[in-house]
């Protein structure tokens, strides 16, 4: 066999590749240490999800859990907040976009995009304008209201008027296996 050049290869050509080779290795060998500590620790790793039991919420009650650091409201509905939700017009609404993990992210910002069962909603407890905690069974929507800069949410999340650019987002769900009233977060 010959090379590009028309001559032979020989041994030094064999040793040349044989010692980049091993180089090669040698070096991945040697970065991979510091590369592996800069995955999240076991305890990080602990708190990327939560489990959630939603069976004591009442309807019309909301609890809020703590997960990354930040809260999560969690609201059983009253059939009235559903009904209200239910007659949005999405053609109106300053973000029409449902913000769900769970969704393709164009997916419209319908009730039945929003919510987690027909009655549960679960999203996100931060205003998307500024980061504030906004207050729940309160503002013009009888959703929540961001007491820091006016933003109000309706019943399902969605920003109705104020100062935030989008919705509240619904955070990555799922139901656990062998209950389905324990909501898995994250």
């Amino acid at each position: 066999m010959t090379d590009q050049h028309g001559q032979e290869p020989t041994r030094r050509d064999f040793i040349y590749i044989a010692a980049g080779g091993a180089a090669a290795v040698g070096g991945a060998l040697t970065l991979w240490p510091f590369i592996d500590q800069m995955n999240p620790a076991a305890d990080t790793l602990a708190l990327a999800s939560i489990r959630i039991d939603t069976s004591p919420v009442e309807t019309g009650q909301q609890i809020t859990v703590m997960w990354r650091g930040g809260p999560v409201f969690i609201r059983r509905r009253t059939e009235a907040e559903i009904q209200e939700s239910l007659t949005v017009d999405i053609s109106a609404l300053p973000d029409s976009l449902a913000r769900n993990e769970n969704l393709a992210d164009d997916a419209p910002a319908t009730d039945e995009n929003r919510r987690y069962t027909e009655d549960l909603l679960i999203m996100k407890g931060n205003c998307t304008h500024l980061g504030c905690v906004p207050l729940g069974e309160a503002g013009d929507y009888d959703g929540w209201y961001c007491p820091c800069h006016g933003s109000h949410y309706d019943t399902a999340g969605r920003i109705r008027r104020g100062p935030a650019p989008e919705n509240l987002p619904v955070p990555p769900l799922r139901a656990d296996e062998a209950n389905p009233a324990i909501v898995v977060i994250g």
